[in-house]
């Protein structure tokens, strides 16, 4: 059940993501610099995430909350959805136009587009 709700939280619709146009995100001011005051979203997701290293919104009408910090070039993330622990993940960030693409397990797993706006 957590594992599954993880997936749909993250939406993930398909295998290892292609990076056709997308540009990789690798340094923590340049993500930050796209973030900032700026809203992630996507069908039935509205992230904030903040510069002091929070996250908070809403999914598929629960409370999103956690915490992230940058390591090694990626965004690493602990996030609960409602009451339930997704836990942590490093995931490899990408950019192309407003679209934000989040590919779990260090660019290797599933992948999540948001919008920002």
């Amino acid at each position: 059940m957590k594992r599954a709700c993880a997936l749909v939280l993250a939406m993930a619709l398909a295998p290892p993501a292609s990076a056709e146009g997308f540009s990789q995100i690798s340094e923590k001011g340049a993500f930050v610099s796209l973030v900032e005051g700026r809203e992630l979203t996507r069908f039935g997701i509205k992230l904030d995430v903040t510069r002091d290293g929070r996250i908070k919104g809403r999914a598929f009408g629960r409370d999103v909350t956690g915490a992230w910090r940058w390591r090694s070039g990626y965004f690493c993330r602990d996030l609960y959805w409602g009451q339930m622990d997704l836990g942590p993940n490093c995931q490899a960030v990408k950019v192309r136009g407003r679209t934000m693409r989040f590919i779990s397990d260090r660019g290797t797993g599933q992948f999540a587009d948001l919008q920002l706006r």
